[in-house]
């Protein structure tokens, strides 16, 4: 069993978005990666595709995904789940933040439209 005290979660940063780290390998988990996601106010992710599928849970404010073109408004408690090797970009078009609970694979692997390749995000490992 593993745990992670609130207190000892990691956190992390990239211009606009805020993680903090709850499950991974490095905090004991084997299988599933979790992490808690602020996104601030006109923020928007760069468009990535993951090599498995991420799934998102709203909390707070109004999340936008556009999965391979097609755009999703997302209110609390809507859950999003997103289709390994579909193209992701995830932005937040209010003047609120946006909160979100994520989960992925151990593991997984993201890669930008370019087809630059990220690795797992910091937040997952």
């Amino acid at each position: 069993m593993a745990v992670t005290r609130a207190a000892d979660a990691p956190t992390f940063a990239v211009p606009g978005f805020h993680f903090t780290g709850h499950t991974a390998p490095s905090r004991g988990a084997t299988e599933l990666s979790t992490w808690r996601l602020r996104i601030d106010p006109r923020a928007a992710s760069d468009p990535h595709r993951l090599d498995h599928e991420e799934v998102f849970i709203v909390l707070e404010g109004a999340m936008t995904a556009t999965v391979d073109g097609e755009e999703v408004a997302l209110s609390p408690g809507d859950a999003l789940a997103v289709p390994a090797g579909t193209l992701l970009r995830v932005s937040n078009t209010s003047n609120t933040p946006v909160h979100a609970i994520a989960c992925l694979p151990a593991g997984a692997r993201a890669t930008l439209a370019d087809g630059h390749e990220l690795g797992t995000p910091l937040w997952a490992r």
